[in-house]
């Protein structure tokens, strides 16, 4: 029998690439889709390009209304999924999209987003390298699992073995990305209509208050780094593209490195994973690459006269980035084959 479902927030972009991968997966069952505004109407009025999903109307989203199935996922925004989670006590996996339950430090969550701080869940994060590992092993079995911030996990993938192998300094980790808008959700805001993005590139959230940096604080923690000598300088940057994340990060080298050691680092900790790769040196990616693919591609140069290392990774910010990552973590907490469902191939051109 496979898997019962309801995804929350259906109606959005989370939302909406959650139920495009399980749609096509072969041990799920979408039962139910559910919306706040929109309830009561079809959900292919909001997801056109869902056809297999025709059927479904979205329903009002209720604790009565997620219960009883097997999974459920909450695409909700950030602050909104914790008011429901303990009335889904009984349900066997819950997989959070939101922010909710990223953050272990109370401290970090009213700073950054503000308001009720909940427990922090696993993280689904599965290739990240941690202090004697990888997340994975955290993933097996797991009834709660938050799914990533987007651009967090794509910095913190980027450096993280780094710093586990203790090759750069986590005290001064600078990363510039190009976003695409979806990252943002589907809500209407004048700063990304196509008349205010087209044809320009916008800074936001600039000089430390961007909320996914102290995930990524954290998620380097994880992996090895003291965390009072945690420092990120991160600045996201809007570009005009719908889909996609190009990270550029750079860290110190630390003393006495040599250029081979840093290369192994990388390859070491990413060998065999079957959706994060690092590309042969003196190549890098572009985000066309990895639309509508759970991969995430990685360059990586070593800048001598900077001394300092540099990686670009490109992901598709609602597969690799959030929807992609959910699904994969479910694979992972229930026992199926981790890659069911989901696709390292882009789509071109």
């Amino acid at each position: 029998m496979p898997y019962s479902v309801a995804v929350s927030g259906a109606s959005g972009y989370a939302g909406g690439e959650v139920l495009r991968l399980l749609a096509e997966h072969p041990d799920v069952q979408i039962r139910t889709v559910t919306a706040h505004t929109s309830a009561g109407r079809p959900l292919i009025e909001h997801q056109p390009h869902l056809r297999s999903l025709a059927g479904l109307t979205l329903r009002e989203t209720t604790p009565e209304v997620l219960a009883g199935h097997d999974i459920v996922v909450l695409a909700l925004p950030h602050g909104q999924s914790a008011q429901y989670t303990e009335a889904l006590a009984e349900v066997p996996l819950v997989i959070d999209a939101g922010a909710d339950h990223r953050l272990t430090d109370s401290a970090d969550w009213d700073r950054f987003y503000g308001g009720a701080h909940s427990e922090a869940w696993t993280y689904g994060v599965p290739e990240l390298p941690v202090a004697g590992g990888k997340q994975r092993e955290a993933l097996v079995g797991a009834k709660r699992i938050a799914a990533p911030g987007c651009n967090a996990s794509t910095v913190s993938l980027s450096v993280a073995p780094g710093v586990a192998a203790g090759v750069i300094d986590a005290a001064d980790i600078v990363s510039v990305l190009a976003v695409g808008p979806s990252g943002a959700g589907k809500s209407l805001k004048t700063n990304l209509l196509a008349a205010e993005i087209l044809g320009s590139a916008n800074p936001y959230a600039v000089g430390g208050t961007h909320r996914h940096i102290p995930e990524i604080r954290q998620a380097l923690v994880a992996a090895g780094a003291d965390a009072a000598g945690v420092r990120v300088s991160f600045t996201p940057v809007l570009v005009p593209m719908a889909r996609g994340i190009l990270a550029t990060t750079s860290a110190p080298i630390a003393p006495g490195v040599t250029d081979a050691q840093i290369r192994d680092a990388w390859e070491a900790a990413y060998d065999g994973e079957p959706f994060v790769h690092v590309l042969p040196a003196g190549d890098f990616p572009r985000t066309a690459d990895v639309i509508g693919a759970n991969t995430a591609l990685m360059g990586l140069a070593v800048d001598r006269d900077a001394n300092r290392v540099v990686v670009v990774t490109a992901v598709d910010n609602l597969v690799k980035g959030t929807a992609g990552a959910a699904v994969q973590s479910m694979n992972i907490a229930l026992g199926l084959p981790e890659t069911r469902g989901l696709s390292v191939n882009g789509v071109a051109p």
